[in-house]
């Protein structure tokens, strides 16, 4: 039943445009080269984030910071495993659950840091990739306060998910 769901949802829009007299192929063609241009215009930002990502890890940086915010996350009420998952979940949603994945393997799926790290990147967003994209797709020079607004949310949930899980 659910393999039919969206290909009936397609042909109901299909049909309804042509209800509508609308040309769907012409539609559709340049909602794709608006979508292919939007693309190459972020395609930039993308790199960089995906770039400082990659960077943290491979330099050893990563495990010097978890090794710095080791103290100040226990004063915190947080596991200090928890410290790459919580650095990279700003940056990258792909990179964090790679880091979860590690954690679950070398500190169990039922942990609490283990249930932390899934909370946070459950209940989180990509801060940095999600305001690169956005911003840089609205043409957008200087956000301003829009990232450090969105890291103090970010700050406050993780430290509401340190109080709950």
């Amino acid at each position: 039943m659910t393999a039919l769901l969206l290909p009936a949802l397609l042909a109901l829009c299909v049909l309804s445009a042509l209800h509508a007299r609308v040309n769907v192929y012409d539609a559709f063609v340049r909602g794709a080269g608006e979508g292919l241009r939007t693309l190459v215009s972020i395609a930039p930002y993308l790199a960089a984030v995906f770039t400082a990502v990659s960077l943290l890890r491979t330099t050893g940086l990563m495990d010097a910071a978890q090794a710095l915010l080791a103290p100040l996350l226990a004063r915190a009420g947080l596991p200090a495993e928890c410290a790459s998952v919580l650095l990279l979940r700003p940056l990258s949603a792909s990179a964090a659950m790679g880091a979860a994945a590690e954690l679950m393997a070398v500190c169990g799926p039922d942990s609490r840091a283990a249930r932390l790290t899934c909370v946070v990147c459950g209940a989180s967003e990509t801060v940095f990739f999600t305001g690169s994209l956005y911003l840089g797709a609205a043409g957008v020079r200087r956000s301003r306060y829009a990232v450090p607004a969105a890291l103090a949310a970010y700050l406050a949930g993780v430290l509401a998910a340190a109080q709950l899980v």
